[in-house]
């Protein structure tokens, strides 16, 4: 028999195919984000056409910080004037709504000139690339509840702490002892499950004489030294694609999961753009990939999760760029967000939508049926997070661990479960309590008509 899996009452997604031992009818779905309106626009002369790198965090206490690099010279003034860029940051308390507040913490900040603004929080090189965290680590000192990690050299990147998000210190004079190609958003986070810090950073992976850039990550007790980076894993049969970027970010609600969104790259093409002038060639959009151990990355979505569209500025390179960051801004609704028109004077960031814990669903648009590999739980009733048609149904069998129905949670046990729910119950003829078989090995047979399943959890 199949290894038995101890699912506690951990909330599981269908973003791989942990729980899966067996699809008939059915098949696992990726969900794509839901087009939102626009929350930042760049704003001349401290921002401009190459303003990016966005992320965002919660400080958990009502506040949300967008940072994002605001100026940035172009062209002729790069290679003279580089140590002028800047991290801008723009607040909000509902991840919709967003105001640059008039921090004035560098001289020149109040002045009408490319430069600092009145809502810079860092200038100099590191601020190229820019991105903080809230650290959760229980251990450390209120004084550097903040950190991050930025760096303008390729090869280079340095440590920050602050006790606000606003007022910045380095960790120390010298660069972090870290090996990659850092120009691009690399993540720093806690990571509560492993109780270590990880860092999600950029490197080149040479094939076939052709320098590809790919995703590496590294980890560290103290954010001061970490162990050397490790390239991120994926299946035999996952070629290797350009990513740019990487999004990572623990699950909200199920932290065992790590969520990335790699803004995937593509050089060699270019579309005609309508005769619109566009420096650089390449195109981009935004992907979707997950892992339980932060080396391994299941890629069982091999599709865009975030595809340009019908706007033809989005069709130009490092755009769909997904910040780094998922905040919550309802019980049924999760933010994201994404840079577009990158490279274009209207560069702005815009939020999409996703639903808590619907990334990807085992999906049915007839009838379909999947089976789970043997699991024990804990708790009283199993919650299902569904979505149906108004024909459509969710049923749940729960078999013994040798696949044999269980008397009163058999499949003509089970009620249609219809509607759209995150958090529902499921039932049988009497009632929802699955109590007596907490601790047993069981296996849980879903079967679905014109039904989507993105989530389960016991509790």
């Amino acid at each position: 028999m199949a290894a038995v899996l101890a699912l506690g009452q951990r909330r599981e997604m269908f973003v791989d195919n942990l729980l899966i031992d067996r699809l008939d009818g059915a098949q696992q779905r990726l969900q794509p984000p839901e087009l939102r309106g626009y929350v930042l626009v760049a704003q001349p002369p401290h921002e401009n056409a190459c303003t990016a790198c966005y992320n965002l965090i919660d400080d958990h206490d009502g506040g949300l910080f967008l940072y994002y690099r605001g100026y940035y010279p172009i062209g002729a003034e790069a290679a003279d004037h580089r140590q002028e860029q800047t991290c801008n940051v723009a607040l909000s308390y509902d991840g919709v709504h967003f105001h640059r507040p008039n921090l004035d913490l560098f001289e020149g900040s109040t002045e009408g000139k490319p430069g600092v603004a009145p809502n810079t929080v860092w200038q100099g090189v590191e601020a190229h690339n820019f991105c903080a965290l809230v650290d959760d680590n229980p251990n450390i000192d209120p004084q550097t509840r903040f950190k991050a990690v930025g760096g303008g050299a390729r090869d280079s990147l340095f440590g920050f702490t602050s006790a606000d998000g606003l007022h910045w210190n380095r960790l120390q004079e010298e660069p972090l002892q870290i090996s990659g190609a850092f120009d691009s958003v690399n993540v720093p986070m806690w990571d509560a499950v492993a109780g270590k810090y990880r860092l999600f950073s950029r490197y080149f992976e040479e094939i076939d004489g052709e320098r590809v850039r790919a995703i590496q990550s590294c980890t560290s007790d103290d954010f001061v030294n970490w162990t050397d980076p490790v390239p991120h894993r994926y299946a035999d049969d996952v070629p290797l694609e350009q990513f740019y970027t990487n999004a990572t970010v623990p699950c909200p609600g199920a932290e065992h999961i790590l969520l990335s969104f790699p803004m995937r790259f593509l050089p060699q093409r270019t579309l005609d753009t309508h005769g619109m002038d566009y420096p650089g060639d390449g195109v981009s959009d935004a992907v979707f990939m997950s892992s339980r151990d932060g080396v391994h990355w299941d890629r069982t979505f091999r599709q865009a999760w975030l595809r340009p569209g019908r706007d033809t500025r989005n069709w130009t390179h490092r755009n769909q760029t997904t910040a780094v960051g998922i905040i919550v801004t309802g019980d049924d609704e999760w933010s994201m967000y994404v840079s577009q028109h990158y490279g274009w004077n209207d560069n702005r960031l815009r939020r999409v939508t996703v639903r808590p814990w619907g990334f990807a669903s085992i999906s049915a648009d007839v009838h379909g049926e999947a089976l789970t590999p043997p699991v024990t739980f804990d708790g009283r009733q199993l919650f299902l997070n569904y979505s149906t048609s108004a024909a459509g149904s969710v049923r749940v069998e729960i078999q013994d661990g040798e696949g044999t129905p269980i008397p009163g949670f058999a499949l003509d046990d089970a009620q249609h479960m219809y509607g759209d729910e995150i958090d529902d119950a499921a039932r049988w003829s009497a009632g929802t309590d699955v109590s007596t078989l907490a601790g047993k090995t069981i296996r849980l047979r879903f079967v679905l008509e014109d039904a989507d399943l993105f989530s389960l959890r016991f509790g």
